[in-house]
């Protein structure tokens, strides 16, 4: 995996060295993706022994629960980039049966409490949607031989109440905590020059 920018060298320097990692900035910068193309590379290489997907469950007011079919069916349109990316890296086919045995797993925080995970990458997307309760459940999910992307934007929060990803930041600044925070900037913007474009024109009117 090739770094477009220094930032992302930055990123997967922190990958490589840290069993923790928050990762900010606005959409188009390559978060999610190369976390998940990294978690792929681990899974191909038998580094790790299972990838969980999650996010906050904040589709404009609806939960899983509107929607019909199995766990992995309902939270598979909110994990489609991740997914996609994995899929890439180690084909369709491997993916499925991946799926199939548990080794690639979606875990939405309604289900969380009461897991624990171990020898795992495990990547939290759009985390400012997480409440500080939300967020404390998930880190108190992580056991032995673990590698955790905490991902997202502060500037997209959809929560009415404070976010958990702004919790996480203070708790790590203010206790000095060895967690590397890893932060985009507009002009890191790789996905392409029109979501660029429409990045910086949402940003000028704080939307």
């Amino acid at each position: 995996m090739k770094p477009l920018n220094a930032t992302q060298d930055e990123y997967l320097d922190a990958l490589k060295n840290s069993a923790q990692v928050v990762v900010l900035g606005p959409a188009g910068t390559g978060k999610t993706w190369i976390a998940a193309t990294y978690a792929a590379d681990l899974f191909r290489q038998r580094r790790i022994r299972k990838i969980i997907l999650t996010r906050p469950n904040v589709p404009s007011g609806r939960s899983l629960g509107f929607f019909p079919g199995s766990l992995e069916e309902k939270f598979g349109p909110w994990a489609a980039p991740v997914i996609e990316a994995i899929k890439e890296r180690i084909g369709s086919a491997a993916y499925e049966i991946a799926v199939k045995n548990g080794d690639i797993e979606m875990v939405p925080f309604e289900v969380m409490r009461g897991r624990s995970w171990r020898d795992a990458f495990i990547l939290l997307d759009e985390a400012q949607n997480a409440t500080p309760a939300e967020m404390k459940t998930f880190l108190t999910r992580i056991g032995e031989d673990c590698t955790v992307v905490i991902n997202g934007d502060v500037s997209q929060c959809d929560l009415r109440e404070s976010s958990g990803l702004r919790t996480v930041i203070h708790l790590i600044k203010s206790q000095m905590l060895p967690v590397p925070i890893i932060e985009f900037t507009l002009n890191e913007i790789v996905r392409s020059g029109v979501c660029e474009m429409w990045v910086r024109a949402f940003e000028e009117v704080h939307c």
